[in-house]
């Protein structure tokens, strides 16, 4: 059994993930940004942390995780404001990374997007552009951080029945939000994942193989 903290606690990919682990034992700590939203995460299995991460500093992240044996991070700004998506995909999330760092938590999940690359290829004049930038710096941040990370990085998400199985990036165009957390818990109880970058569709390979491969 382990402790693990999801920020973003609310998301479907984070509620799906937060059932499979608590199911499998471990006790999920889910942050979420509004109170209401707690029996919903409880039905889940998850034990509510009400908290905006908009507004948090590094040390009110390192008060979140203290004690954790794991973080995983699957916020966003869910398409909402240019500000609010730098606020949350950039700035918190790496403060989350920082914070993790600071308080001796040395397994961390970020839950990315398959495109988040340096060169991601999205024009600075696009509204997608400050997702894909946010992305990719927090992505870099938490490659440089010295903890024992792992990138959970899909393409376009559905609310399809998931599968159990997924493909390398470029094979497809999406993956359902069930496989995604499938990979998120999986990764967590995987050893080996660390250090490593999985960007994925929805495919043929089932989910244990495909994470034995190295896609650092």
């Amino acid at each position: 059994m382990s402790d693990i903290i999801i920020f973003g606690g609310h998301g479907k990919v984070a509620l799906l993930a937060t059932r499979i682990l608590s199911d499998r034992g471990h006790h999920v700590t889910s942050v979420i940004r509004k109170a209401e939203q707690a029996d919903e995460v409880r039905a889940h299995g998850g034990d509510p942390e009400v908290a905006d991460i908009q507004e948090q500093t590094i040390s009110g992240f390192e008060d979140l995780v203290r004690g954790q044996d794991a973080v995983v991070w699957s916020a966003g700004a869910g398409g909402g404001s240019v500000d609010r998506t730098w606020a949350i995909d950039r700035d918190a999330a790496v403060l989350s990374v920082q914070a993790a760092a600071r308080a001796g938590v040395e397994r961390y999940v970020m839950v990315s997007w398959s495109g988040s690359q340096l060169d991601h290829g999205v024009p600075q004049d696009d509204d997608f552009f400050a997702y894909a930038q946010s992305k990719m710096t927090a992505d870099a941040v938490v490659r440089d951080s010295g903890l024992e990370w792992t990138i959970v990085a899909p393409s376009t998400l559905t609310d399809d029945e998931p599968t159990g199985q997924v493909d390398w990036a470029g094979e497809g165009t999406n993956v359902s939000r069930g496989d995604v957390a499938h990979v998120v818990a999986d990764v967590l109880e995987t050893g080996g994942t660390a250090g490593s970058t999985y960007r994925f569709n929805a495919g043929s390979t089932p989910i244990a193989e495909f994470l034995r491969a190295d896609q650092a």
